[in-house]
């Protein structure tokens, strides 16, 4: 056991199978915490991929869906990687650092993610692909405090915009921070080597006690995510065009040829869409998967549900167009439980929202 893992149990956590905290015993508080000062929450698990040399933009430029030729240093931008019929594989956020090209993954898609980009690599080539999960750790702060909290490192950090990074030297070695789109108030990505990656925990906590800051565990995550329209698990994979998934601000639609640019770019220029994603209030909770009904017939599947600590049941589903409007009743699972379309989810194009707004 890592002394990570053991600070987090000092601390009344419950770890999953792979180590990162589910909770600390008290998810009432962890949520109230989110909403009103900020939490702290070990994310680890997502992949710390690091490219390097002439091409470390060129080679990931070609396979994914945003324009990475443009980054300049400290700049990032999050990317799709698809399949030849434009199905998600990976999401990755992208950082340039001195060092190349950073990608931070979906948790627990690192080592996949790096052996795709490997094998990928053509004769001719300049890069290297570098795993660095294993030699350190990943932190996230959220809440309307988080920047507080990061000012403490360092007041000139919370000047960054979104997706741009920055590496500080600390006391814990050589810190990236990284502010990543909010899903509940401000957002932190921060990694450190993982050898300090314990006092670094305890040291945030300390510098937070004034702004409430709370370690907190995947499930309130979760919760959060979900409740923002953030699409991960399910909506990431192989089942979905990353515009059917509320990813259109994740697409550049005037760069060059990548894998499954044919598909996305006639879906835009269409302004045609089969299914997208949106947030659906259910009666009660029911697991994802599920199908999702109207009138009985099958519209689309439940893909993320969660039951918050304070009963909030909160979740995301994509559907047929035709049914996603919001306020749309539908049912769900096999006991039909009541749900009703409370919103579109992510970012969505103009012509389902203003589609939405003139037929209400």
């Amino acid at each position: 056991m890592t002394a990570l893992s053991q600070w987090h149990l000092s601390l009344g956590a419950r770890l999953a199978d792979d180590g990162i905290p589910l909770d600390y015993g008290d998810q009432t508080a962890e949520l109230a915490a989110a909403k009103s000062g900020a939490i702290f929450l070990d994310r680890s698990h997502e992949g710390r991929i690091l490219l390097r040399g002439r091409d470390c933009l060129a080679l990931p430029n070609r396979m994914s869906t945003n324009d990475l030729m443009c980054l300049s240093l400290g700049q990032g931008s999050p990317t799709i990687f698809a399949n030849a019929n434009a199905r998600i594989l990976f999401r990755a956020l992208c950082l340039r650092t001195d060092d190349g090209l950073l990608l931070i993954s979906e948790a627990g898609d690192g080592a996949a993610l790096a052996a795709y980009l490997r094998r990928s690599i053509f004769f001719g080539d300049q890069v290297t692909v570098a795993d660095q999960s294993a030699e350190t750790a990943q932190f996230a702060l959220h809440g309307r405090a988080a920047d507080r909290v990061v000012a403490a490192l360092s007041a000139e950090l919370t000047a960054l915009p979104v997706y741009a990074s920055v590496q500080i030297d600390s006391d814990f070695g050589p810190l990236r921070l990284a502010r990543r789109k909010p899903i509940c108030g401000d957002h932190w990505l921060i990694i450190c080597p993982a050898k300090k990656a314990a006092e670094l925990h305890r040291r945030l906590l300390q510098l937070g006690e004034a702004q409430k800051l709370l370690p907190a565990g995947s499930l309130t995550y979760n919760s959060l995510r979900i409740r923002s329209g953030r699409p991960a698990g399910l909506e990431l994979s192989a089942d979905y065009i990353p515009l059917e998934v509320g990813l259109w601000d994740e697409v550049s639609f005037t760069k060059g040829c990548y894998t499954g640019q044919e598909i996305i770019a006639r879906m835009e220029s269409r302004q045609r869409l089969a299914k997208t994603l949106v947030r659906v209030a259910l009666s009660s909770y029911v697991p994802a998967p599920a199908t999702m009904l109207a009138n009985g017939s099958v519209v689309g599947k439940l893909t993320s549900s969660a039951q918050a600590a304070n009963g909030e049941v909160v979740a995301l589903a994509v559907l047929r167009v035709a049914f996603a409007a919001p306020g749309s009743a539908l049912e769900v699972g096999e006991n039909r439980v009541s749900a009703r379309v409370i919103d579109y989810a992510g970012a969505q194009p103009s012509f389902i929202t203003e589609a939405a707004t003139d037929t209400a």
